[in-house]
């Protein structure tokens, strides 16, 4: 191929980007940022989750809950944003995960019936449980996928 601009006797190489070597790396078909959005969105929905627990009475509140909710969102956040292509980081979205999976768990006899579902606020309520026991094992799926694509990396 000859380019205006070019001294004569020198090619334009063009390169394809489809047309590169396979990598040796094993690729994981879910986009690395997934594990981290459904991680964040699960640091955002514990929040609301204590809340209504206070609001419905299921949970008397107090400075002693603030001293045990901030810092394990703290660490699991820490662990989501700042460690998030790391072993470790994986471990702590894995376990930040199963507490999120177990808050539905946790409220099976008590979260789940119709005196909370018509009390105010008790819809959104029983909408966080739910949507924290998605995202929780979702990142719980996702964070042992990145854990296994971990240690296939190392040789």
């Amino acid at each position: 191929m000859y380019c205006a601009g070019l001294k004569p006797g020198r090619m334009l190489v063009v390169w394809d980007n489809h047309a590169r070597p396979p990598t040796s790396e094993p690729r994981s078909p879910v986009k690395p940022n997934t594990l981290t959005i459904v991680s964040l969105l699960s640091i955002i929905l514990l929040p609301f989750h204590v809340g209504g627990d206070v609001a419905l009475g299921l949970d008397r509140g107090g400075s002693g809950l603030v001293f045990v909710v901030v810092p394990i969102l703290l660490v699991v956040a820490c662990g989501t944003l700042l460690l998030a292509e790391r072993r470790s980081g994986h471990v702590i979205m894995f376990l930040g995960g199963f507490v999120a999976l177990a808050m539905p768990i946790i409220h099976r006899n008590n979260g789940f019936t119709a005196v909370v579902a018509k009390s105010p606020g008790g819809l959104f309520f029983i909408w966080t449980l739910v949507a924290l026991g998605v995202t929780g094992g979702l990142a719980m799926i996702l964070s042992a996928r990145g854990l296994w694509n971990l240690r296939s990396r190392k040789p």
